[in-house]
């Protein structure tokens, strides 16, 4: 029998100024979003095509080169893209409508290709608000939602007033608490008792904040502005000319400073050395701007059995998950984090697609950015009271591992490099190369040292690195599947590899005794047969 769609935040008072959604109890009808989503629409074509980068860059380097030789040649497009972009975003407005009836809420958007969404409020398994900056100042916000099912399931309210979308939030988070505890509890009596709401805000304790030394902290230890400079690459020839002509304003001549004839050994080595420490000071700068910008202002609070992470610079986020949804814990330190003895904690939560994500997809994993072992430790406790993460002693993987890597990959190859190297009588390169597969053979020792694998009764443990070290914990109830890999080589030296499936990922262990995998599969399976609990 479906209840009535009444918020229990419903006496709060709305004045016509202050919101153009309706109340909750008669949002029946199909309802418009606010016009300020047409500054939502442009942004998010803009985005997507800029997404696309591999696509648009030689369109964007020729429309570069043309539009310096003649700039008045590119105005037409420029008009008749604005144009086209405008039309678009009008019309994704115009076709844009939700209501809802019956504790569910239904979406119809799309201008060619229609698309319709019905999602029942008791499904709904995550709610993400998210304030960019351009609605701030009117009070908006968007608001998505996702399922345990497909991406198809997912659904997104694009511009609500934040007050509304509240309401809407605590409705929804209420109606899926009822589902699940009638869902354990089917008896009459419990489904009465069933009918308490949510706890309220009062109720939220504050489980972590980060403040500015630790978001510039992990700008430094999680530096991924490669990523952005490798799609910089199209452009690098323009970009280095320009830097140049601007360089040589001020009577500096690039040029000039790399010219290395006529150099000794120790004068190349001093250009090299700070022209590379120059560049990692200048990405660095980039990657502290972009960790403060995601993470700043960073909570993580509790309500009951949900945990909410609001985040955000310019575009505020807030990201809500049950503790039922977390499938397992990430620990993951890169090689400065470790000396810098800061941690990256993730709790990923299932996500039907993770095979394959789909761009604006719900973020299906909540970060909480260098923290200390003592916050990393109350923060695992917090979500898993009976983890021995600090305490379990790791079985480590088979040394076979480390001896396949080197004779088959690393021997053969330097030794191919090496002929190459004395047949065209460089002999002074290597020294280097030497240098060169004496490094690469260290990661390899050092990948074979961090595996290893470890379990409890009610967890499993794996670790995983090369110079950083990566700790990933789930309870053995999530397992979906486990798969046992055994190639012809593997089975002829009784070894063998593993991979437990849960709804957030796969996690691989390679080259375990076979005894020891069969054992470890057996044991799982067997745990997540009598247990009968749900992994949702």
């Amino acid at each position: 029998m479906d209840k009535p769609l009444n918020s229990p935040l419903d006496d709060t008072k709305n004045t016509a100024d202050e919101s153009l959604e309706p109340p909750l109890n008669v949002a029946h009808d199909w309802q418009r979003i606010s016009p300020i989503a047409l500054v939502y629409f442009v942004l998010m074509f803009i985005k997507n095509i800029f997404g696309n980068f591999i696509y648009v860059a030689p369109a964007l380097l020729i429309g570069y080169n043309k539009a310096m030789e003649d700039p008045s040649f590119w105005l037409p497009v420029v008009y008749g893209l604005s144009a086209l972009l405008g039309l678009a975003s009008l019309l994704s407005y115009y076709f844009f409508q939700y209501r809802l009836t019956n504790q569910q809420i239904e979406i119809r958007s799309g201008v060619f290709s229609k698309k319709y969404v019905n999602l029942p409020f008791s499904r709904i398994q995550n709610v993400e608000l998210t304030e960019p900056l351009y609605y701030r100042p009117f009070g908006y916000t968007c608001m998505q939602l996702d399922t345990a099912g497909s991406v198809k399931q997912e659904a997104k309210v694009v511009a609500l007033k934040k007050t509304f979308a509240q309401q809407l939030k605590h409705e929804i988070l209420a109606a899926h608490l009822i589902q699940s505890e009638q869902a354990e509890s089917p008896s009459p009596e419990s489904a009465v008792d069933n009918e308490a709401p949510v706890p309220n805000e009062g109720d939220e304790t504050i489980l972590d904040r980060r403040n500015l030394d630790d978001l510039v902290i992990h700008g430094l230890t999680n530096n991924r502005v490669w990523i952005f400079l490798g799609g910089m690459a199209p452009f690098i020839d323009q970009i280095s000319s320009t830097i140049g002509e601007w360089l040589m304003m001020f009577g500096f001549n690039v040029n000039q400073y790399f010219e290395f004839e006529g150099r000794s050994g120790w004068q190349i080595a001093s250009t090299v050395l700070s022209t590379f420490l120059i560049i990692m000071l200048i990405i660095s700068i980039f990657s502290v701007l972009g960790s403060i910008i995601a993470f700043h202002d960073f909570k993580l609070s509790k309500i009951g059995d949900r945990y909410i992470r609001r985040s955000g610079l310019f575009t505020k986020t807030e990201v809500t998950m049950r503790l039922s949804r977390l499938q397992m814990i990430v620990r993951q330190q890169d090689w400065l984090d470790v000396i810098l003895r800061r941690i990256n904690l993730k709790f990923e939560q299932s996500n039907a697609n993770f095979n394959n994500p789909q761009a604006g997809q719900l973020t299906n994993k909540i970060i909480v950015p260098s923290v200390t072992n003592k916050e990393c430790q109350h923060l695992m406790l917090d979500a898993y009271p009976n983890n021995q993460l600090n305490e379990i002693k790791f079985k480590r993987v088979h040394p076979r591992l480390l001896v396949r890597n080197i004779f088959l990959f690393l021997l053969p190859i330097s030794s191919f490099v090496t002929w190459v190297f004395i047949e065209n009588e460089n002999i002074e390169g290597l020294p280097y190369l030497a240098i060169g597969v004496a490094f690469i053979g260290f990661l390899m020792v050092m990948r074979y040292l961090r595996w290893g694998y470890a379990k409890d009764d009610n967890f499993i443990y794996v670790r995983q690195g090369v110079l950083g070290v990566d700790y990933y914990t789930f309870p053995i109830y999530k397992i979906q599947q486990a798969t046992f890999k055994q190639s012809w080589f593997l089975k002829r030296k009784q070894l063998c590899s593993i991979e437990f499936v849960l709804a957030a990922g796969a996690v691989h262990v390679p080259y375990l005794p076979q005894e020891g995998g069969l054992e470890l599969i057996d044991f799982s399976l067997y745990e997540v047969e009598q247990s009968k609990r749900n992994w949702m």
